[in-house]
């Protein structure tokens, strides 16, 4: 009797096809095939021009802070130090998945290699644990220089900072760094169809015909431990920042700084709130429509990157000026600095996006 062939056609393009014989065959197959968002092929179109555009503003706001910063040396600072390592992180965090979700929109080129699969993987993990350690640092840097400014200078030096961000960088690269060698022990021998727009953990691990437990149990620790102190950490830091703040004397500087610090927390929970639902569907979220799910997954990959530019840096006087000159071609220099202490000068620097009032 003849086999009958197992074929996924998607809309208008072309089937991809597989025997029955091939889902039972291959075990860690050469390549996997990215559907995209299933069920919404006909409007790849127009989800690709949100998409594009952000991921557009994403670049250019993240190399703007990256370049204002390294010509401006007065913005040699620790605060300014925390936001590169976030625009780097970002920039790597929105490359490593939307080059490759465009091109199935716009060339319906699904394949992927097997071992690209995995490195997509461990880098959008790795950086997503990377990212929240910088938001824990960015939250430590405020508490300091607002709750305790008189030693802001002896307590975040420049060698504290480059340890930070070196202790940011190994943390997120060791506890991810299992995620692809357990990934790619396992057999594949069902189907090397993903569900997906992009490599995304879980997604790869349920094509694997074996007890992935040690995986998934896993990624539940590195989610509770990483993230888990992460947000505890960054709650601590707020809640002593939001203390200071309500003890400031006037009802317009308290409205000024707990409007900016809303705005820092918003930005924040883009991040963590669509991660801890995408992390929950895949184990526990049977009932969500797929492409719902698969949309939410790639809005946190795409909104932090490109709103942390916007409230992180343009907000800031000091990068607002200077982008300002760059783009008028003014020269006159349009702040100056104290001949103070390193404690004056970022009392100044918070003071301008509006966490605390200058005196």
């Amino acid at each position: 009797m003849q086999e009958t062939p197992f074929c996924l056609s998607v809309g208008h393009l072309l089937p991809y096809c597989m025997s029955d014989s091939n889902t039972t065959d291959f075990t860690n197959p050469s390549t996997f095939i990215l559907l995209g968002i299933p069920g919404l092929e006909a409007a790849y179109v127009w989800i690709s021009i949100p998409f594009c555009t952000m991921y557009i503003i994403a670049i250019l706001g993240n190399f703007t802070i990256l370049f204002i910063v390294k010509m401006e040396t007065t913005l040699h600072g620790p605060m300014y130090y925390f936001l590169c390592m976030l625009a780097v992180t970002d920039l790597v965090l929105s490359t490593s998945t939307l080059p490759k979700t465009l091109s199935i929109f716009w060339f319906n080129s699904r394949e992927i290699d097997f071992s690209a699969c995995l490195t997509q993987m461990y880098f959008i993990h790795c950086f997503l644990a990377m990212e929240s350690g910088i938001f824990v640092a960015m939250a430590f840097d405020r508490y300091v220089a607002i709750c305790d400014p008189l030693r802001y200078s002896t307590t975040l030096t420049n060698p504290l900072v480059a340890k930070i961000g070196l202790a940011v960088l190994l943390r997120g690269g060791m506890f991810i760094l299992p995620y692809p060698f357990l990934a790619r022990q396992w057999p594949y021998c069902r189907t090397n169809i993903i569900h997906h727009s992009y490599c995304e953990h879980m997604a790869v691990l349920k094509l694997a015909c074996a007890d992935i437990r040690v995986s998934s149990y896993y990624g539940l620790f590195v989610a509770f431990l990483v993230t888990g102190l992460d947000v505890f950490c960054i709650a601590l830091s707020y809640t002593e920042i939001l203390r200071a703040i309500f003890r400031l004397p006037t009802k317009e500087a308290r409205l000024k700084t707990f409007g900016t610090c809303v705005s820092h927390l918003c930005v924040i929970l883009t991040l963590y709130i669509p991660a801890l639902f995408s992390f929950l569907t895949h184990r526990f979220g049977h009932n969500v429509p797929l492409h719902f799910h698969i949309l939410f997954a790639n809005m946190f990959l795409l909104v932090p990157p490109m709103l942390n530019p916007v409230i992180y840096g343009v907000r800031t006087r000091q990068i607002r000026d200077k982008l300002l000159r760059l783009v008028t071609h003014k020269g006159m220099k349009v702040f100056s600095w104290c001949s103070g202490s390193q404690t004056e000068f970022h009392a100044e620097l918070v003071g301008d996006i509006g966490l605390i009032p200058l005196p």
